[in-house]
C-alpha cells in the first residue's frame, strides 16, 4: 500500500481578500501591485507542480474526499458559528475572527479543507492506507470552536479525530504541531482531555503572542497532556532536531498513542515571511522520519501529516517534497536550491549552545511522567 495523498483544485480557491501582506487594504496600508494575503493558493499549487514535474504521484495513492458534514462539524463548532460563517459565505464572504477574511463560497471550500483531514484519518485508522497527508486548505490549528484566527476558519484536525472517534472507535490520539506558529485551537480543544495529547513546538511569542507557554500543561482531566515547546527566533535544523529527541519522542513513548497526527507548517523555513527560524527542508525530511519511526513502533505505524502554514512560495514545495519523500519512501527527490545558504545560515556554535542547553532545560521541566500509557 502507498502512501495517501488527499487534496483538491477547489481548495486552491480560497479567497482571502484584498490585503496588503496581513494588514486589511485601507487608510495609509496601499493595495500591493502582485500578491496580498500571506495565506495564498501559490505555496500549495506549487507544491502540486513540483510533484508533476518529478513524479512523485507515482509513488502515492492520490485521493480527493467529501466535504465534512455539519454532523462533522457540530462535534467541533457550534450551530451558531457555523450558521454566521454559512451567511456571510452565501453572500460575499467576511471575517468571522482575527486574520480570517473569506469570499463568497468559503463555508464549502472550509469543509472540504476539512473533509481531506478527516478522509486521511479515517483511511489510516482504519488500515485503508499505512500512512498519509492532507493538503489542507485553509489551514485549522489556530481555530477555536467558536472563533477562527490565523488563516484557519475550521479546526481540520480536531474535526477529524471526533469524527474518527464517534464512527470508527479511534482511541488515544497524539497530536505533534510543528508549525512555527503556536498551535492554540488544537491545545484549547482538547486541554482539559487525556485521550488527546496535544505537543506545540513554535517560535516563543510569534502568533498567537499569548498562547504557548511552557508552563500551559492542561487542566482537569487533560493537566499533563498538553506539552509546549517554545523556541527563540533564529533556531535551526539542530535545535529542532533536540526538541524532538529530547521533548517529543519520549512524550510519545510515554502516551503510546494509537494514531499520530502532525499539524505539518512549513513556516520554520529559514525564508518564511511570517517567522524568524531557520529550518531547512532536511528539517522537515528528518522530523518525518523520526515521527514515523515512533508510528512504526508505537500504533503499527498509523500517521497522518496534515498541512497547515508555510509562507514562501518558493520554498515550501521543497519542504514538503522532502516531507512526503521520508512519508512515503519514495526515491523521486526535488534538490533544494535553498540548502547550501541555509546550512550557512544555521546559528554560531555559541547560540546552539545556548539553545541545546535551553531545550535541555525545557525537557526537564517537561518531564513525561504525568503522561500515563495507554
Amino acid at each position: 500500500m502507498n502512501t495517501g495523498f488527499f487534496w483538491d483544485e477547489r481548495c486552491f480557491w480560497h479567497s482571502g481578500g484584498n490585503y496588503a501582506f496581513t494588514l486589511p487594504v485601507g487608510g495609509l496600508v496601499q493595495p500591493l501591485a502582485a500578491g496580498g494575503f500571506p495565506e495564498s493558493p501559490e505555496t500549495k499549487r506549487r507544491l502540486i507542480n513540483l510533484m508533476n514535474v518529478t513524479g512523485l504521484p507515482r509513488d502515492l495513492d492520490m485521493r480527493g474526499a467529501d466535504p465534512a458534514t455539519r454532523t462533522d462539524l457540530l462535534r467541533v463548532h457550534p450551530a451558531s458559528y457555523l450558521d454566521e460563517f454559512k451567511r456571510l459565505s452565501d453572500g460575499t464572504g467576511g471575517e468571522l475572527g482575527r486574520r480570517t477574511p473569506f469570499g463568497s463560497g468559503g463555508y464549502e471550500i472550509a469543509a472540504l479543507s476539512a473533509g481531506l483531514s478527516l478522509a486521511a484519518v479515517e483511511a489510516v485508522w482504519t488500515g485503508a492506507l499505512p500512512n498519509a497527508y492532507a493538503l489542507s486548505r485553509p489551514p485549522g490549528h489556530h481555530c477555536l470552536p467558536d472563533f477562527p484566527n490565523g488563516f484557519c476558519l475550521l479546526a481540520n484536525i480536531a474535526i477529524a479525530i471526533e469524527s474518527a472517534k464517534a464512527n470508527h472507535g479511534l482511541g488515544r490520539v497524539a497530536v505533534i504541531d510543528w508549525d512555527v506558529h503556536h498551535g492554540n485551537g488544537t491545545e484549547g480543544i482538547f486541554y482539559d482531555r487525556s485521550d488527546v495529547l496535544t505537543i506545540s513546538m513554535h517560535q516563543e511569542g510569534n502568533y498567537p503572542m499569548d498562547t504557548g507557554a511552557l508552563i500551559d500543561r492542561g487542566k482537569g482531566a487533560g493537566e499533563g497532556y498538553n506539552l509546549n515547546v517554545p523556541l527563540p527566533a533564529g533556531a535551526g535544523h539542530t535545535a529542532y532536531m533536540a526538541g524532538m529527541d529530547q521533548i517529543v519522542l519520549p512524550a510519545l513513548d510515554a502516551y503510546r498513542p494509537d494514531i499520530i497526527i502532525v499539524a505539518c507548517g512549513y513556516d520554520a523555513s529559514g525564508v518564511d515571511p511570517l517567522a524568524r527560524m531557520l529550518a531547512t527542508s532536511d528539517t522537515f525530511r528528518h522530523m518525518t522520519l523520526k515521527t514515523k519511526a515512533a508510528a512504526e513502533h508505537l500504533c503499527s505505524g498509523k500517521l497522518v501529516l496534515v498541512h497547515e502554514g508555510g509562507y514562501s512560495e518558493v520554498h515550501v514545495p521543497f519542504c514538503a517534497h522532502a516531507t512526503l519523500e521520508a512519508l512515503s519512501g519514495s526515491d523521486i527527490t526535488a534538490p533544494d536550491p535553498l540548502t547550501e545558504v541555509l546550512d550557512a545560515r544555521q546559528p554560531s556554535a555559541r547560540f546552539e549552545g545556548f539553545l541545546l542547553e535551553l531545550v535541555q532545560d525545557m525537557a526537564q521541566q517537561l518531564s513525561p511522567e504525568a503522561i500515563t500509557p495507554g
